[in-house]
């Protein structure tokens, strides 16, 4: 086998070992590049199937053809999709354009709507496949196991993470406390209460993310490409926080060429992501409390 086919290889068998041992699974979807290489994997690993819903945290300040990309993605294949908000904080204007700074609007728009979705603490969304639009999901299942699409190469607190990296009953995050996971050795038991995010991703670059949608030919959000302009998105969140990148990259094969080219070789793949200039280690801090 090649690199990609063992990344692979290794991520679908991330994905079933996580079935097999968590009764109370879902998959967080940011929409992005990674979590759609994630949902790609996971048909693959359950023979077209996805069977366990899939979460998005909605903080309104997606880009629209996010969404609109979101519902078709989620129609065509039939998959269970859970939407969760911070309805009170968008309803209050506690945002950024509120007056907010970006972190104290990332902990209420995403940490607090994520940490209460899961626990089943606030009221949440699923796409009907009937009519394609959003409806109140009645359920109040509480999931203990989260896959997502978590990269170690992308940020300098995810490096830090486990494949099964275990939060406590509050979805907080001791990264001091993790177990070592060595030769794919995992541990999957845990004591109850404890929340586990699960990593199937943890070793891919983005390099390998591209190399894979182009083998695979999986499609992704245009947002990722130049379309005349001379920029395109390199990481995706919520447009009034997220900026382009200068490239002329159009397709997936000059993105590749790009990425190997060594143009960002000294600039950060989040360097587009607000959020993440506003201080030192804040974004750890908020992944401590519960964010993506």
């Amino acid at each position: 086998m090649d690199h990609l086919q063992k990344l692979e290889a290794h991520s679908v068998y991330i994905l079933r070992e996580a079935y097999r041992e968590f009764k109370s699974l879902s998959m967080l979807w940011s929409i992005g590049k990674d979590s759609t290489v994630l949902l790609w994997l996971t048909r693959k690993a359950f023979f077209g199937h996805v069977p366990f819903p899939l979460i998005h945290i909605d903080t309104a300040y997606k880009v629209p053809e996010m969404i609109t990309y979101r519902n078709e993605l989620c129609l065509k294949y039939h998959i269970n999709l859970i939407v969760g908000q911070n309805t009170e904080a968008l309803a209050n204007n506690e945002t950024f354009l509120g007056g907010l700074d970006r972190l104290a609007c990332c902990k209420r728009l995403k940490t607090e709507a994520l940490v209460n979705t899961l626990s089943g603490a606030w009221e949440r969304q699923r796409l009907d496949f009937e009519t394609g639009a959003l409806v109140p999901d009645k359920s109040r299942e509480v999931f203990t196991g989260v896959i997502a699409g978590v990269r170690a190469d992308e940020e300098g607190s995810r490096s830090k993470e486990r494949v099964f990296s275990a939060r406590d009953e509050k979805s907080e995050w001791d990264t001091a406390s993790q177990p070592p996971e060595l030769w794919n050795q995992y541990k999957t038991e845990f004591a109850p209460g404890t929340h586990v995010r699960i990593h199937p991703l943890l070793d891919w670059t983005e390099l390998n993310i591209w190399e894979y949608i182009e083998r695979e030919k999986i499609p992704v959000i245009p947002l990722y490409f130049n379309h005349g302009d001379g920029r395109r998105y390199r990481s995706l969140g919520c447009w009034p926080c997220t900026k382009p990148v200068e490239s002329d990259a159009r397709t997936v094969s000059e993105i590749i060429d790009e990425l190997k080219s060594g143009k960002f070789r000294n600039i950060a793949e989040r360097s587009g992501r607000e959020q993440d200039k506003e201080g030192g280690g804040t974004l750890e801090a908020l992944r401590k409390d519960g964010y993506m």
